[in-house]
């Protein structure tokens, strides 16, 4: 019995023990820099001239940082718009040069952290809604234009609200545990086998397009992907797939020129590409912000990742969709007179249905969302009022949406799965 009771002692003290020292190495690993400081890394002594202030103002802009810390109808950098999450709602933050809610009394070397290590001036750990695996990409030269340029920004009162996420998700113990798991600072590296057009494509694929904040695999934990990681990912609860960009099949890119590409990014549709959902909001946020050479450069980059399909449109054992007379009638009745007869588009307005990427992945969520709520492209400086789609939602049921939507992704050549009225079903009760 003394035996038994010692065994189990001691095995409460070596679970003990483990427990600790996990403790400790997520305590050092979290905060051993800020209790023990080092170098930021920040090694520019570049003036804060105006070219220094328009680069700082370019980085906010093709970076997203309007767009994010911006509430609808807000004041500019002001912060508090809302970003839901599967964990629940989180808020923006002020980046005005307030002193009292803003960053008017931050250092630049407590930005270099919240940047580069996810953590605020007084050590408290950033949510992971703000991409600082992204932002720890940034040089030192662009943490300072960035920084320089906020600090200009006019002063606005306006504190952050209170983020609203299921307990204990949000606190800190939680979040030091989740960063010890997901997060490493990831410096940007040139790679000197490629020309400077390709590392600055990466560098801004990496850093400030964040392009893997939607288009990179996460786990059930909201893992961080890696910077670099385009393979495709599925935005919940947004409900869009944010199609590979690596996978011929899946991307326009492998057959686009690079123009195409670039002013896609910039302008939101090419010819025969149009962008929508959140990739629309991307270019009119901060795509069309891009300088013509940074475009190019970006398209460059993601034009060297394609790889050639390993698989097609289809899963395996799914049913290709199949076209009725039905279907035919309601895509001659809602759909002909913009897409054509045969699905050809019309060019520089309506997109191709024939041969469209788009339209033939395996996974119909996209398509779903535009058919029951339609959408318009991106509002930009050269397409200032972009074509659009009209919602279907109250117009068509379930299975007339599914019968229209197998009419075009079986027609034409094209050969992907069937969309069920089902699946239509779950994507109208996740919105309603």
């Amino acid at each position: 019995m003394k035996h038994g009771s010692r065994t189990c002692q001691g095995l409460i003290s070596f679970v003990t023990g483990i427990l600790l020292t996990l403790s400790a190495w997520v305590v050092w690993d979290n905060w051993g820099r800020f209790i023990h400081p080092v170098e930021s890394g920040i090694t520019s002594t570049t003036a804060d001239t105006t070219d220094t202030l328009a680069r700082g103002k370019y980085l906010a802009n093709i970076g997203g940082c309007v767009a994010c810390h911006t509430a609808k109808g807000g004041d500019t950098l002001a912060g508090g718009r809302r970003i839901d999450t599967p964990f629940g709602a989180v808020f923006s933050s002020n980046l005005t040069s307030s002193k009292t809610n803003g960053l008017g009394d931050w250092r630049e070397t407590d930005f270099a952290s919240a940047l580069s290590w996810g953590r605020s001036r007084n050590g408290r750990l950033l949510l992971p809604v703000f991409p600082y695996n992204h932002t720890s990409v940034f040089t030192p030269d662009d943490v300072h234009a960035l920084f320089s340029w906020l600090q200009t920004v006019p002063a606005v009162e306006q504190a952050q609200p209170a983020h609203q996420l299921t307990w204990p998700l949000g606190t800190q113990p939680v979040i030091a545990v989740w960063r010890s798991l997901f997060f490493k600072p990831t410096p940007f590296k040139t790679n000197p086998n490629e020309s400077a057009e390709w590392n600055r494509g990466a560098y801004l694929v990496q850093s400030a397009g964040h392009c893997a904040a939607c288009h990179g695999q996460r786990n059930a934990l909201g893992s961080f992907p890696a910077v670099d990681d385009v393979s495709g990912g599925f935005l919940s609860p947004q409900l869009w797939l944010a199609p590979s960009l690596t996978d011929a099949a899946q991307t326009t890119l492998s057959t686009s020129t690079l123009n195409d590409t670039a002013q896609l990014l910039r302008v939101g549709q090419t010819q025969h590409a149009h962008a929508s959902g959140p990739m629309a909001e991307f270019v009119q946020y901060s795509g069309q912000y891009l300088t013509q050479a940074d475009a190019l450069a970006i398209a460059t980059y993601l034009k060297s990742n394609i790889k050639p399909s390993a698989r097609t449109g289809s899963q395996p054992n799914a049913p290709l969709a199949a076209s009725s007379p039905a279907a035919q009638t309601l895509y001659k009745t809602h759909c002909a007179t913009c897409h054509g007869d045969k699905g050809e588009g019309k060019a520089h307005t309506y997109p191709a249905l024939a041969g469209n990427p788009a339209v033939v992945l395996a996974q119909p969520d996209n398509l779903i969302q535009m058919a029951l709520y339609g959408g318009y492209g991106p509002s930009t400086a050269a397409q200032p009022r972009p074509y659009g789609m009209p919602p279907y939602l109250f117009t068509l049921n379930n299975q007339q949406i599914a019968d229209v939507l197998n009419h075009v992704r079986g027609q034409w050549g094209n050969q992907a799965p069937a969309v069920s009225p089902m699946q239509v079903d779950r994507a109208r009760a996740a919105r309603y």
